[in-house]
């Protein structure tokens, strides 16, 4: 699977960007501001419908602009397939899958698989529990178009159920409804559990060998999934939580309050990890879902770099340029001398500047 070509209109910081990638490694080099990250952002929200740094489409779209396209051009298994997104000021956008408009952005997940990282990424091991969610959310839903649709589904309940916990605070004869919308949460809930759990459990099988490579040491990471509820007590536990619900007006147990910790020799990384072994630990967890990817999907991920190799000493970069020598690759950095130097094959480079992409020779 690679990235054939990307055509940007009024996106960010581009009026017009035609620019083809190489299947292999291509940098993206530059001085910051210029639009590097743009570029992977353009190509992360064509195959997740979500911008990585969380923006909304107003804030995407060129200021002084009501619209802005993006157009993909991918090979997947030697089939071209092509993504057409167009991001509207004051409508929700717009999708187009070779041709044919999609009733749902959702339905492209899956169409492309990107594995994103960003010094940002840190924040997965160190800030709070949503960052975490986020991540296992938005792998599954390019790997599982059941999960993609629990999730949504379970999502749907959630809003709905604490709009009701609302009312009832005005009006106590609604409480008895309460157990239908608890059936329904309960459903979804389940399910996306079950997924999480697999899908963590899986991760470990892989991250365990990645980690001791990469720290040439006895160090065992685990990741822990730290539930909210187990499956066979969801329903239990929702009752127990009644009158706390209807006091603060939202459901405080659920799939939407659940974690992920990482522990190394049996200790909690975010609490008691160096800043070295926090990189470490972020970098094992991006290589594990490499690998994950190409096991579940038979193919490969196209991997977005977005300025991290300055933040990884010599041996993380090592691991992380030994890893990404058979699949599509696209970095973005502020100069390509260190890669030559490394003796990693560059495919295609371009100088990013103010809004436009020259191609150089390497």
């Amino acid at each position: 699977m690679y990235i054939d070509s990307l055509a940007l209109n009024k996106f960010r910081n581009y009026d017009n960007l035609d620019i083809t990638f190489s299947s292999g490694t291509n940098i993206l080099y530059g001085d910051n501001a210029q639009g590097k990250t743009n570029i992977l952002e353009a190509i992360y929200l064509a195959a997740t419908t979500k911008s990585h740094r969380g923006s909304h489409d107003k804030e995407i779209i060129k200021l002084g602009s009501e619209e802005a396209h993006i157009k993909v051009n991918v090979m997947k298994k030697d089939i071209p397939r092509k993504i057409d997104m167009h991001l509207r000021k004051t409508k929700t956008k717009g999708a187009a899958i070779d041709g044919l408009p999609v009733r749902r952005t959702a339905d492209l997940f899956g169409l492309i698989n990107i594995v994103l990282f960003s010094p940002e990424d840190l924040g997965i091991i160190k800030d709070g529990p949503n960052e975490r969610r986020r991540f296992i959310d938005m792998e599954l839903c390019q790997l599982s178009r059941i999960y993609l649709s629990n999730l949504a589904g379970y999502n749907k309940i959630l809003g709905q159920r604490n709009n009701l916990l609302k009312q009832i605070y005005y009006d106590k004869s609604l409480v008895d409804t309460l157990d239908i919308w608890d059936e329904q949460l309960i459903s979804y809930g389940n399910k996306v559990i079950e997924e999480r759990d697999n899908f963590i459990k899986m991760m470990n099988e892989i991250i365990k060998d990645i980690h001791k490579g990469l720290t040439k040491s006895n160090e065992n990471l685990i990741i822990n999934y730290e539930k909210s509820t187990e499956i066979d007590i969801f329903h239990e536990n929702l009752i127990k939580k009644r009158d706390i619900d209807l006091k603060y007006q939202t459901t405080n147990i659920g799939p939407h309050r659940d974690d992920m910790t990482f522990s190394i020799n049996g200790m909690d990384v975010k609490t008691y990890g160096s800043q070295g072994q926090q990189r470490t630990v972020a970098l094992s967890l991006k290589l594990a879902e490499i690998e994950l990817v190409k096991k579940i999907i038979n193919d490969s991920p196209i991997l977005l770099l977005d300025d991290v190799m300055s933040e990884l000493d010599g041996n993380r970069r090592n691991a992380l340029l030994d890893a990404i020598k058979d699949i599509q690759t696209i970095i973005t950095c502020t100069g390509y001398d260190d890669f030559i130097q490394e003796r990693l094959k560059i495919d295609r480079i371009y100088k990013v500047s103010n809004g436009t992409a020259s191609l150089r020779r390497n």
